[in-house]
């Protein structure tokens, strides 16, 4: 058995790095030219079932580095209003990792052999396998192909063509700032958490958090992996501003055609007259990496009869990130999938893959959906299919 695996996030590398371990070949094929090509943001939190996947795919040594290297975020988000007013504390005891997503892909890449530049356009399957083709004209076959290709996803297209993808209202403009002591002054003990988002009456956010690594990266990697090196090594907080498109007053096309300096501007416009805390974060910016990022979200479906072709992440489930599950989820689903494909042949690996992949998987689109709805005025999802 073989499997071919289209993008290299983490739920593609969640799942190549699980076959590695059972022995399955694998072989993953990335549209981006390199893994720095593109800005997909910044902190994920990371939950038990994230770490509990992560322990499942990587190598001890591995799963040690990325626990050395994961912040320990205090078991709570902090809800404001737009005057640093607390509005709510939702307490979790579970497991919370604040860390770099960066840090994460590169140590989900580990020893994986990607083939960057190739942009997947469509398959072919047969009785006795799948082959998938390339924009530039090659093409590669296996016993299963696996479209772990984000929520723009062309295997899932030509998969479930039925499969929507919806605008959930919403976008945000996501920056970084550097976790210096003149920045650490500016956050309360206790929003070292989680999350934190500040709400003004409209909905905007303004939302905040540390990625603060427990000891220097260098010396984790010297101590666990001393052939690997991690690039990104400097704390720092993540921190969007986010609204309706209509609070925002530009199209989709108008900010992607932004410089980040004049998205920096619209952030500040978004936070006038709220508490200085909200415009010296933005204010702090690394202003050359801010982005803007719409926010769409799957809308569940039924269930489907399994192929040799199948789907992982935020191909079949992208969700808002208002429930904190995206990455989580996706490295699940490397982790399901890799373990069902160890011990089952493809086709049946792949129903019982999907059934447990449906189920949970379509579980987080709509509790995100509904926290959105809850504190960010996000579209109520539609109808499933």
């Amino acid at each position: 058995m073989s499997v071919i695996i289209i993008g290299a996030g983490l739920g593609g590398l969640s799942l190549a790095q699980g076959l590695r371990r059972a022995g399955i070949p694998c072989q993953v094929y990335e549209r981006d030219p390199s893994p720095e090509a593109r800005l997909q943001g910044y902190r994920l939190h990371i939950g038990g079932v994230g770490d509990s996947a992560l322990r499942e795919v990587l190598t001890p040594e591995l799963h040690e580095l990325f626990r050395a290297t994961a912040g320990r975020a205090l078991p709570h988000t902090n809800v404001y209003d737009d005057q640093l007013r607390l509005v709510t504390r939702l307490e979790d005891e579970g497991v919370h990792l604040n860390v770099n997503r960066f840090t994460l892909r590169q140590i989900l890449l580990h020893g994986q052999e990607v083939r960057y530049g190739k942009r997947f356009t469509h398959y072919e399957t047969g009785d006795d396998g799948v082959t998938a083709h390339f924009a530039d004209g090659t093409a590669a076959r296996g016993s299963l192909l696996v479209g772990a290709d984000g929520v723009n996803s062309p295997v899932r297209r030509q998969r479930l063509p039925h499969a929507r993808v919806v605008d959930a209202g919403l976008v945000h403009l996501y920056g970084r700032i550097p976790l210096t002591p003149d920045t650490r002054r500016l956050l309360a003990p206790e929003m070292f958490a989680v999350f934190n988002m500040m709400l003004g009456p409209d909905r905007t956010m303004a939302g905040f958090a540390p990625v603060d690594y427990p000891e220097p990266v260098a010396r984790a990697c010297a101590r666990l992996m001393p052939d690997l090196r991690l690039r990104d090594n400097e704390p720092y907080l993540t921190c969007s501003v986010g609204a309706r498109w209509e609070v925002v007053g530009h199209s989709e096309a108008e900010l992607a055609a932004m410089t980040p300096g004049e998205l920096q501007k619209v952030a500040l416009g978004l936070l006038a007259g709220w508490h200085p805390l909200a415009t010296a974060l933005v204010g702090h910016w690394d202003v050359p990496v801010t982005f803007p990022q719409p926010i769409r979200t799957s809308v569940p479906i039924g269930p489907w009869e399994p192929s040799r072709v199948t789907l992982a992440g935020d191909a079949i489930h992208a969700m808002s990130p208002a429930g904190g599950a995206g990455a989580n989820t996706a490295l699940r689903d490397g982790a399901v999938l890799a373990s069902a494909l160890a011990g089952a042949p493809p086709l049946e690996a792949v129903a019982a893959y999907e059934s447990a992949m449906a189920d949970y998987g379509f579980a987080a689109v709509r509790e995100s959906a509904g926290n959105g709805r809850r504190f960010l005025g996000q579209n109520p999802l539609t109808a499933e299919v």
